[in-house]
């Protein structure tokens, strides 16, 4: 739907005087996700770390000519052609106008809240009821406060059913997404702790989720649970309930029975007083509830029992998250598989865009049809195509019927359409692939992963998961805790701690990191070859290296006279001046850099020549993450303070400063100076104890072989382990050529393999160790973990006596990365 710019001035209370005539059919609040600039309106948010209204000049750029703002700069002024809605606040007002919007759809709409299963209850209904209803449902989870308005203005007139989730982090939020989702029918999950932290109890957050549904026709929640039943009654919600028990027979529908089967779970129930039952295909605690709030909803909107039974054996496990692969030929796949609505196709496409940045890869898009979408498909094709032509994309394969007979609308200059996913295989085109991004997006009937598996590198069964949301959030917190106008250096030294630096960079680039810092030339180098272009320090820089620093646009850490004076040499023969390099002082660490007593040398070296010019100065703290030492820390702090004001004073022009780390960001607030450095903390590591991180390394491997070894027998080289009992050994794929320590060889170390810990027995080898499953039910192939969120990598450090930097850039370059991203 289409709403003319003067429509939206009058819903938002703003002018309609003067304002250029302008159709608008996008909303943006993301200025890097531009796809359809001519009818695209921007709202420039403000948030405590960013100011969207700093990106309306790059977007004015890009075409984009409608904006809503708080404020006006005078650089707008020249922008004629443009609208500016001023309103008090973007945000109300986003959510205005997506009220607004759903007023005028007279249909049903599923309003999801809870603590957890909120994505899955979405996701299942959609798979439940595609066959009835026309349905536009939220992407992903986009439950936000900016979330919940952006899914909402998808309605549109083909629409039967809208399904939206709801998610807040403290009180007072739901007041403002109810009246943009207004649920005709309310659906309350599992309530739990996860964003407790900003409410006094698990009451108070229930009561303000139960918010949601005040308008509601009927709202369905477990009656077991006795703390929401208080909350409907505190809300006066009781009289539109359809509730459903496993205890009481008097609830709208009864559960008389769930029997979990190997690979399945039957569920009996009563409704009407009509007995029925059905299979899902899981047997988790937690599917069976999330089927069960999915029963109802079905029943309630009067799908036939039968219908229900068929549909629920043929659930899908929701695809929550893609993740990013190697593959053959120096090309990278993007794997979205299992998912291909529209609205994931448009997520999948801007985040393809963000991987690109410079690098020199081919966008391919291989796309299957497009399932139940209820949209004409001339129609649908017509806007998946418009939608990857405006992403860039240079190549498209489609696999299926539908999408072959409405291949004219691919303009793109490659277009190659099979009827299946075989066919594609035999074709053989995939041997052409090289230097190619590809974005794999399947139906699941398509089987995608054989197209997957044919194209990915097979290097080691052995995987690190990195999670590219804990990266941003972990990145977020930390920049939350500084003042806005500090600037954040992220450190992607020794392959970015490990995770990979090439995705990692991609990622800090994509969200506005200010600046990156290596330890040598070399892997600045690596970065500057995948389009990274923030400024990037070298910490180590080689005396030799100014020209291979200069050709890529690097700044060099100064921290002897030695590496100082043949800068300056090469700078002056080169004609170069005010070339940017950082000052290292030491204030105390001992390591590199400029002692206090030799400051007045360095400055008056500094002043007498014009090759080079300092952008910062900056030390390093030896214990910031230790109270034991503050009184030191408070030294190295008031040491840097006098230093750095003693040549920025003789330089006569002002310099960065920075001296805190991630320890520092955390517990030094009154020295941020004017830029901090981000290290452990980006990987989920607080140096000083600090809750709220996410977990971004989740390393994982397989059982090779299982063996029953009697007691008294010895495991691994050298008989180091002789066992007391008859035992179940499992061998596995990771040894210290991997990255796994010997230490943590013979009962030190440990792993987890189904939810169980599992020691390390016998001395580490090469490319396998040995764990002991006695009494853990497992077979060969089940993964292991070796490092996860139940496995923190800080706790497998401390079993050893080492720290976590060791354990994480010890994982070998020939464990494939997986990066993860929702």
């Amino acid at each position: 739907m289409k709403y003319e710019i003067k429509q939206i001035a009058s819903i938002l209370g703003v002018s309609t005087n003067n304002l250029n005539y302008a159709e608008i059919s996008t909303l943006l609040t993301d200025s890097r996700k531009i796809t359809n600039p001519s009818n695209t309106l921007f709202f420039a948010l403000e948030t405590k770390n960013n100011d969207a209204h700093n990106y309306i000049s790059e977007l004015y750029n890009s075409g984009v000519r409608n904006f809503v703002v708080s404020k006006i700069f005078n650089e707008w002024r020249d922008y004629t052609d443009a609208n500016f809605l001023k309103v008090k606040n973007c945000l109300s007002s986003l959510q205005k106008l997506a009220q607004y919007h759903r007023s005028k759809f007279n249909i049903p709409v599923i309003g999801i809240t809870g603590s957890n299963g909120k994505t899955v209850v979405k996701e299942w209904l959609y798979q439940l009821l595609e066959k009835d209803f026309n349905i536009v449902r939220s992407p992903r989870s986009y439950n936000s406060q900016i979330g919940v308005p952006l899914s909402v203005w998808q309605l549109d007139r083909d629409t039967e059913l809208g399904i939206f989730e709801a998610g807040i982090s403290k009180p007072d939020e739901m007041e403002y997404l109810e009246p943009v989702i207004k649920p005709t029918i309310g659906v309350l999950t599992k309530i739990g702790e996860a964003h407790q932290e900003n409410f006094s109890s698990l009451q108070q957050k229930t009561l303000e989720k139960l918010e949601l549904f005040t308008n509601c026709e009927v709202f369905i929640y477990e009656k077991d649970n006795e703390l929401v039943n208080s909350c409907v009654d505190l809300k006066v919600l009781s009289q539109k309930t359809f509730t459903w028990s496993r205890k009481n027979m008097e609830a709208h529908l009864f559960i008389s029975n769930t029997e979990k089967k190997e690979n399945s779970t039957a569920i009996s129930y009563t409704f009407m007083n009509f007995n029925y039952s059905f299979e899902i295909p899981f047997i988790d605690d937690a599917s069976i509830e999330n089927a069960i709030n999915c029963l109802a909803v079905a029943l309630y909107l009067h799908v036939p029992p039968n219908d229900i039974s068929d549909r629920m054996s043929a659930l899908e496990p929701v695809a929550m998250r893609l993740d990013v692969r190697k593959g053959k030929r120096g090309s990278l796949i993007i794997n979205d598989s299992y998912n291909s609505d529209v609205n994931s196709i448009k997520i999948a496409l801007d985040f393809q865009h963000q991987r690109k940045m410079d690098r020199k890869l081919k966008k391919t898009l291989i796309l299957s049809d497009i399932l139940q979408s209820g949209v004409p498909t001339k129609s649908l094709y017509k806007r998946v195509a418009d939608m990857a032509e405006q992403s860039g994309v240079e190549r498209i394969i489609g696999i299926g019927r539908d999408i072959m007979t409405n291949s004219e609308f691919f303009t793109m200059p490659e277009k190659t359409f099979f009827l299946t996913t075989d066919e594609f295989l035999k074709s053989n085109i995939h041997e052409t692939f090289r230097d190619e991004l590809i974005l794999l997006k399947g139906a699941r009937k398509f089987n995608f992963e054989k197209i997957n598996n044919i194209l990915e590198e097979k290097i080691h069964e052995t995987v690190l998961e990195v999670d590219l949301d804990a990266v941003v959030h972990n990145f977020n917190y930390y920049k939350a805790k500084l003042k806005p106008d500090v600037k954040l250096i992220c450190m992607v030294k020794a392959n970015a701690y490990g995770a990979g630096a090439v995705e990692i960079t991609k990622t800090l680039q994509y969200h506005r990191c200010d600046y990156l810092a290596v330890a040598v030339a070399e892997e600045a180098v690596s970065l500057r070859n995948e389009g990274i272009t923030l400024p990037i320090i070298v910490l180590n820089p080689e005396v030799n290296g100014f020209e291979e620093l200069i050709t890529n646009n690097l700044e060099p850490e100064i921290y002897n006279f030695r590496i100082l004076e043949t800068f300056i040499k090469n700078s002056e023969r080169s004609g170069i001046t005010d070339y940017p390099i950082h000052l290292k002082i030491d204030t105390g660490m001992h390591r590199l850099g400029f002692l206090p007593g030799q400051i007045e040398e360095l400055a008056d070296i500094l002043k007498k020549q014009k090759g080079l010019r300092v952008k910062s100065i900056f030390s390093h703290l030896s214990a910031s993450e230790s109270w034991t030492f503050d009184d030191f820390t408070h030294q190295q702090m008031n040491t840097f303070k006098e230093v750095a004001d003693k040549i920025e004073n003789v330089l006569g022009y002002p310099v960065y400063k920075h001296i805190l780390n991630s320890a520092g960001i955390e517990r030094f607030h009154d020295y941020e100076w004017d830029m901090a450095r981000l290290g452990i903390g980006l990987y989920g590591i607080s140096p000083s104890g600090l809750k709220g991180l996410k977990n971004v390394f989740t390393l994982k491997s397989t059982i090779l072989q299982i063996k029953q070894i009697s007691n008294n027998e010895t495991i691994g080289y050298g008989r180091k382990e002789r066992l007391d009992h008859d035992a179940r050994i499992a061998t596995i794929r990771f040894g210290y050529a991997d990255g796994m320590d010997r230490q943590f060889g013979n009962r030190k170390g440990k792993v987890l393999i189904n939810g169980q810990f599992a020691p390390i027995v016998g001395n580490v080898c090469m490319d396998l160790c040995m764990i002991d499953i006695t009494d853990i039910k497992a077979e060969e192939g089940d993964t292991v973990v070796l490092i996860g969120e139940e496995l923190p990598v800080t706790e497998l450090a401390d079993s050893i006596g080492t720290i976590p930097y060791e354990i994480l850039t010890s994982v070998s370059p020939r464990v494939k990365r997986i990066y993860i991203k929702e």
